[in-house]
């Protein structure tokens, strides 16, 4: 986790946002099925003010000798952010904000069923971000990002370990603020939020394949008949 999530009403994310005093650009098309590589949009902080970027999803440290990295690097774990080489410097100085309208989680007991998990009072979430820039050896320019994740909630377990880190309004500008290079300052930011904070339900297996785009794939579907439910009544 997270493997695949929603950007799709992008004036609703940046609206979200609209503390942090962005200037909106264009609008990218909705987005309900975002894997990995793919562009995602983001709010970062460059030198005095916050901007919107557009970054490769799969973060790319600026050492590695190519893009291929970035698959393994789609999440970093709270707990090593400040530590693990490929994401260290990032922490430290390049933080991120990633909104999203929800993301999905598949149970892994068959037949295996994608859920897709929101916010219960439906506003959008903000995930907490790192991103990075790297040139590869012909002097490309690619700027890429990983989502942060922590413990996850007890709505979330029993689809999976993991979830990502939720960043609140009140807690925008600390987790972007360059001045901030410690774990220690943003600690409190990585607990795992309430469950009551989620909501989920069961997608049709069309998101399985990132080539499906479009409103069905978050529309609630039957949960296929398993032995045991995960979720009991």
């Amino acid at each position: 986790m997270c493997g695949r999530f929603t950007q799709y009403n992008h004036r609703r994310l940046l609206a979200r946002l609209h503390q942090l005093g962005l200037d909106e650009d264009d609008i990218d098309s909705p987005y309900y099925n975002l894997s990995p590589s793919q562009l995602i949009l983001a709010v970062r902080r460059v030198i005095d003010h916050n901007e919107i970027a557009r970054l490769r999803w799969g973060l790319i440290p600026s050492w590695a000798k190519d893009t291929s990295i970035g698959y393994k690097t789609i999440n970093a774990r709270c707990e090593t952010i400040h530590e693990k080489p490929a994401f260290r410097s990032a922490f430290k100085h390049r933080r991120c904000l990633i909104p999203a309208d929800g993301f999905y989680e598949w149970k892994q007991v068959k037949p295996k069923t994608p859920y897709f998990v929101y916010r219960a009072d439906k506003e959008p979430m903000v995930f907490a971000g790192l991103w990075e820039s790297w040139t590869s050896p012909e002097g490309e320019i690619i700027e890429s990002c990983s989502i942060v994740t922590t413990e996850a909630s007890e709505i979330i377990k029993p689809l999976h370990e993991r979830m990502p880190v939720m960043v609140e309004p009140e807690n925008f500008e600390r987790w972007l603020d360059p001045a901030i290079t410690t774990r220690e300052k943003l600690e409190d930011l990585f607990l795992t939020p309430p469950s009551q904070l989620l909501a989920l339900h069961p997608v049709s297996a069309l998101v399985n394949s990132p080539r499906n785009q479009g409103p069905a794939l978050i529309e609630a579907v039957e949960e296929p008949t398993q032995q045991g439910s995960l979720f009991p009544d």
